[in-house]
């Protein structure tokens, strides 16, 4: 349901259902746990981050600006590792 909410479909099939389904189980009745699992994999997926950018408009022009960045913080990030472990 969420990805049709993301691209403003309200009707579902039944493959969105399927790859929606996601299950997470209590333990012995720890439900703090489990919300942090399921944080986790939401965060994982990209929902969360696709739900925070759907939330209010925002340009093409500023979309473009803020992927550029997010593309160079990814590039120093990959390489500030390869330094690291490379030592080059």
């Amino acid at each position: 349901m969420i990805s049709a909410i993301i691209r403003g479909n309200n009707k579902l099939n039944w493959e969105e259902v399927y790859n929606l389904s996601l299950t997470i189980q209590v333990r012995n009745g720890n439900v703090e746990h489990a919300m942090r699992v399921l944080k986790k994999k939401l965060q994982k997926d990209g929902v969360l981050k696709s739900l925070k950018d759907k939330q209010y408009y925002e340009k093409p022009s500023a979309k473009k600006r803020r992927k550029k960045k997010e593309a160079i913080a990814n590039f120093k990030k990959k390489q500030k590792k390869l330094l690291a472990t490379r030592g080059y």
